[in-house]
């Protein structure tokens, strides 16, 4: 059982024993340091934040305690109770809310769950933020009102629905031309959140929906991570109903995969790839995704006029760098979308519409829309190392051999080969290091791999 703290919040597994899990204890802990946090920062009398949760099973309970931990430090809450990510996200600047705070662990399992922090603007808190709330719940000092000036709790149904009106208020989001085609589409949505506001986006825009795992109660029907080997039933039922493509999201809605209409993955990597395709069609512009993410989107941007920068991993570090670059359009490799048009998030609900309008304007499948982009295939692995290990100095070394070559060392090391590159990462929980190549072919990529795992423990003795 594990309790993870970092810059984007608190997550960790339900149960078990205080410090160690995300007990009750630890979720009232970790909201009371945010909610100082605010008040230290701020000079308003009132404060107010946001608060959603996904369907998770304990979600409830640990909504419940954030919840009323921040009324307990005066602090007003604007409750949108069942939600998504880009939802709260969406609503902070919108509620005109000082902060907000997400009740999700994303794709891990349903014994996890999490506090995700925003600021003011709806994005995620920067390092120094982050850090600061984390040394504040370790010093376990805070200081609650008097009743007479305990916070309010004020319920907003239908924030979901806020959220769908502004993304079909966008420019490039054609309503009448998505209705024209009647796609019929088949949604994957985990039994979480997403199985309410991607079918009623669906709904609205004319596609008729084919529902799996939609009934938002928390009970997972699989991993909830959007990767091949957990959607084989989406993929069937694609094929099965001659469907004109699949959606799948993870329990929060910030990651997006597709699945084609001959029920092969469209490929998590290809949805920023298509997605920016069109944007850039229409407004053409700069493109950031971080160092582990597919070099097919340097291409497509280039082939559009534009400029392609590579961030640090991480959602906070492709915002930054996206703001730096005036990009119109980043994300990650991982199915996340982030249109600044709407907000600096990632964002699953603005990346189907974009994708509808895309697929609405040509007169191709997704399949043969999929086979028109570079090809690129990726290999994802890791090596375990043991603690006594000085990762820093293997990857350095790793980098000195390189030198030769296209070397980054913004975040672990990256090298670029004219047609492949390789990512190697440290862990920040575990001694390992983690190895992503890309290369033209599957076996290319799996073989850089194999041989950067064996210089890797060539280099450290193991």
């Amino acid at each position: 059982m594990t309790l993870i703290k970092s810059i984007s919040g608190i997550r960790g597994t339900i149960g078990g024993k205080v410090g160690d899990n995300l007990t009750p204890i630890d979720a009232v802990k970790f909201a009371s340091a945010y909610g100082t946090f605010l008040k230290n920062n701020s000079n308003k009398e009132k404060l107010t934040v946001v608060i959603g949760r996904d369907a998770r099973i304990s979600g409830p309970m640990i909504h419940n305690l954030v919840a009323n931990t921040l009324i307990g430090l005066g602090i007003d809450v604007i409750d949108l109770g069942l939600s998504t990510t880009p939802t709260v996200e969406v609503a902070v600047p919108l509620e005109k809310a000082d902060g907000g705070i997400i009740l999700t662990a994303s794709h891990n399992p349903k014994q996890w769950n999490a506090l995700k922090l925003l600021n003011a603007k709806g994005e995620f808190l920067n390092a120094d933020e982050g850090a600061l709330i984390i040394e504040l719940a370790e010093k376990d000092t805070y200081e609650f009102v008097d009743v007479d000036h305990l916070g309010t709790i004020t319920p907003k149904e239908g924030y979901m629905d806020t959220h769908i009106d502004e993304i079909l208020k966008l420019e490039l989001v054609d309503v009448e031309s998505i209705k024209k085609r009647k796609f019929k589409v088949v949604v994957d949505a985990v039994n979480s959140s997403g199985g309410i506001i991607i079918p009623a986006l669906l709904e609205r825009l004319g596609v008729e929906v084919v529902k799996l795992y939609c009934e938002p109660n928390g009970h997972f029907p699989h991993n909830p991570e959007p990767l091949k080997e957990h959607l084989t039933d989406i993929c069937e039922l694609v094929k099965r109903e001659k469907a004109d493509f699949g959606v799948v999201v993870d329990p929060d809605v910030d990651r997006l995969a597709f699945i084609s209409n001959d029920g092969e993955m469209f490929g998590e990597e290809y949805t920023l790839v298509a997605v920016a395709d069109y944007v850039l069609s229409k407004t053409p512009g700069n493109t950031v995704s971080n160092l582990s993410s597919s070099r097919a989107l340097r291409d497509i941007t280039e082939k559009h006029g534009g400029s392609y920068n590579a961030s640090a991993v991480g959602e906070v570090n492709v915002v930054e760098m996206m703001k730096a670059t005036n990009a119109i359009i980043g994300g990650e490799g991982n199915g996340g979308i982030i249109y600044p048009e709407t907000h600096y998030g990632r964002d699953s609900i603005v990346g189907v519409a974009l994708f509808l309008t895309h697929l609405a304007s040509m007169d191709k499948s997704v399949a043969e829309l999929r086979a028109s982009y570079p090809q690129y295939y990726m290999s994802k692995n890791k090596i375990e190392l043991t603690p006594k290990l000085n990762v820093d100095m293997i990857l350095e070394q790793i980098a000195e051999n390189y030198s030769n070559q296209e070397v980054s060392t913004v975040d672990g090391v990256k090298i670029d080969f004219p047609t492949s590159w390789v990512h190697l990462r440290k862990s920040n929980t575990e001694p390992i290091i983690r190895i992503y190549t890309e290369a033209p072919t599957q076996e290319d990529a799996d073989g850089l791999a194999g041989r950067m795992m064996e210089e890797l423990r060539v280099i450290a003795g193991i």
